[in-house]
């Protein structure tokens, strides 16, 4: 593509009114992880590479016209290896939006490095306030220590 790269046409396709309801498969020979990741947060609704059957070809088209999404069977099949061996914690976002305000505040004050003394400082707490907060919250996100 002399002007744009797929990936910046993708972008152009999908935020286009007038191309509403139009899908995108991107048709190419990269097959690294981080290429098809950028063409799923562009929009596009298929990502296929190059060596696949035109037959197999069509039928994806036609899987994408009718609203689904498609990868090709190799890509698929690392991602579901990606996806499973991802702790629970990252991939389920409800581990999250179920903590309350608080707990909220402190995960905060976790992720930027701050030991439980530095917490209850910030927050005007105990340090045993503190530590409460951070042990009910190793478990609810399922995990074993903070970092």
């Amino acid at each position: 593509m002399p002007e744009m790269d797929g990936l910046a046409a993708t972008r152009l396709i999908v935020a286009d009114e007038q191309l509403k309801g139009t899908k995108v498969v991107v048709l190419t020979t990269f097959d690294e992880d981080e290429d098809i990741q950028e063409a799923i947060r562009a929009g596009a609704a298929g990502y296929l590479l190059k060596d696949i059957a035109p037959e197999e070809l069509r039928r994806a088209v036609h899987i994408v016209a009718a609203g689904e999404a498609l990868l090709s069977p190799a890509i698929t099949r690392r991602v579901m290896q990606k996806l499973a061996a991802t702790p629970a914690s990252v991939t389920n976002p409800r581990l999250i939006t179920g903590l309350t305000e608080r707990e909220q505040e402190i995960l905060r004050h976790i992720g930027l490095g701050e030991s439980n003394d530095e917490i209850a400082d910030n927050l005007v707490i105990s340090p045993a306030t503190a530590r409460t907060y951070v042990s009910r919250l190793l478990g609810k996100l399922v995990v074993r220590n903070r970092s």
